[in-house]
């Protein structure tokens, strides 16, 4: 595989993990910046060597920013995937190749770190709502990681509303509840839907999550799920 191919490979798994709405995949290198004394400020996605951006995602200083900040650095980064010149692609490329050890390890412990910020920032504010206002809540969550998933993979702003998006969800959400069913026969509903998302949990974010932060999801996922497949 020549390092143009290894470039597009990790491209796509960028876009399609952002499409997930919940894990945002973070691709990175730059193991210098683990001997940094001191907090870094992002560097400018546009402005700087790619191999600085790249590094960045790698570093605890990229778990100090806030979750929006974080995430508007990811949307930023993917946009100069799109209009990446070929030098920088050989770059990026490069580094990529070179992701191993404990530069790996660290990419890969951000990725959870943000996954599970991003769904104990929902609960926190699921929990705090009055019941009658938790519905809508999460309708316009759904949306609005839907609407920043297909922005961020197209660069351009979704027209769809969120009556659309929640509209289209659901039906999916249904449909996959009925593949599930078919090759699954003989377990519950909840049995079913715990082993789905019991694979992405253990593996991703699980292991960035304190108890506490696990009841708090286990509780928001089981109300997103029950209000995707039923409107409740």
């Amino acid at each position: 595989m020549d390092l143009g191919e290894l470039w597009e490979e990790h491209r796509s798994q960028i876009v399609t993990s952002v499409a997930a709405a919940l894990v945002v995949a973070l691709l990175a290198s730059g193991s210098w910046w683990f001997f940094a004394g001191r907090w870094k400020a992002p560097p400018s996605i546009f402005d700087s060597p790619v191999d600085n951006v790249l590094g960045y995602f790698t570093t605890d200083d990229f778990n100090l920013l806030s979750v929006d900040e974080r995430v508007k650095y990811v949307q930023q980064f993917i946009g100069r995937f799109r209009g990446m010149n070929q030098q920088d692609s050989v770059v990026a490329s490069a580094f990529l190749a070179g992701v191993t050890g404990k530069v790996r390890e660290q990419m890969t412990q951000n990725v959870r770190i943000l996954a599970k910020d991003i769904l104990i920032q929902g609960a926190a504010t699921y929990v705090n709502l009055p019941a009658a206002e938790r519905g809508a809540f999460i309708d316009k969550w759904v949306a609005d990681w839907f609407r920043f998933a297909e922005t961020t993979a197209t660069g351009k702003e979704s027209e769809s509303t969120n009556q659309d998006i929640m509209t289209n969800a659901r039906a999916e959400a249904k449909r996959g509840e009925e593949r599930q069913r078919e090759r699954m026969k003989g377990k519950s509903l909840t049995d079913k839907g715990a082993d789905r998302f019991l694979g992405f949990w253990e593996k991703e974010v699980e292991p960035a999550s304190s108890p506490r932060e696990q009841a708090q999801i286990s509780r928001f996922m089981d109300a997103v799920r029950t209000r995707m497949l039923t409107g409740q």
